[in-house]
């Protein structure tokens, strides 16, 4: 386990939540997949819109998962196609009345926040990616014009380094570590050199 190293005490669930790039073969059982999107369920919402959607697929279904795969950069695809589960988050831009959700992508990023919590809490792990094509990814679901791609999910159990070619086994035994909060937070407003 990749325990995080703070300053500040916090909660063992953040301390051990990470994002591998390695993973095992052990598939996720349905129910555990469930409780993990049921956590994502419940995380706060402008006006409990809800806008955030998933669409998954596990290894058990090989032509899904890859219509996923397909769609990250081959970058990702290179160690993403190891994990048993992946997971396309979207975001609902507009409220049913036809105006824009200014607070939907903060919302999106706060239920795969609580999803990810979810699947530590139960031994799993989950790399978030922002590498995939979103052109190829609104084509290959045929997402209606008020959807947008937000970010893919790689999620299973964690596997060892030695899986991984260089550089990637390199970066996945890096240190952990994070900026100081001098650098993040702020008193009464930003300083000018931020």
């Amino acid at each position: 386990m990749r325990t995080a190293p703070t300053t500040y005490p916090v909660s063992d669930l953040i301390r051990q939540r990470w994002s591998p790039r390695s993973f095992t073969s052990q598939q996720v059982n349905p129910e555990d997949l469930n409780r993990v999107f049921e956590a994502a369920s419940w995380a706060s919402s402008a006006m409990n819109e809800q806008p955030w959607r998933y669409i998954y697929a596990d290894q058990s279904d090989p032509e899904a998962f890859n219509r996923l795969l397909e769609c990250l950069v081959p970058a990702n695809q290179v160690w993403a196609k190891h994990a048993p589960v992946l997971i396309l988050s979207l975001v609902k831009t507009h409220y049913d009345n036809g105006h824009l959700n200014p607070s939907a992508l903060h919302d999106v990023g706060a239920a795969n926040a609580t999803l990810t919590l979810e699947a530590t809490a139960l031994g799993l792990s989950v790399h978030a990616m922002g590498g995939f094509d979103r052109d190829r990814t609104r084509e290959q679901f045929e997402l209606p014009a008020n959807f947008e791609p937000v970010a893919f999910l790689a999620l299973g159990y964690a596997g060892p380094a030695e899986q991984l070619d260089e550089p990637l086994r390199s970066r996945e035994n890096a240190p952990r570590q994070r900026k100081p909060l001098s650098e993040f937070v702020f008193t009464h407003q930003l300083p000018v050199a931020v």
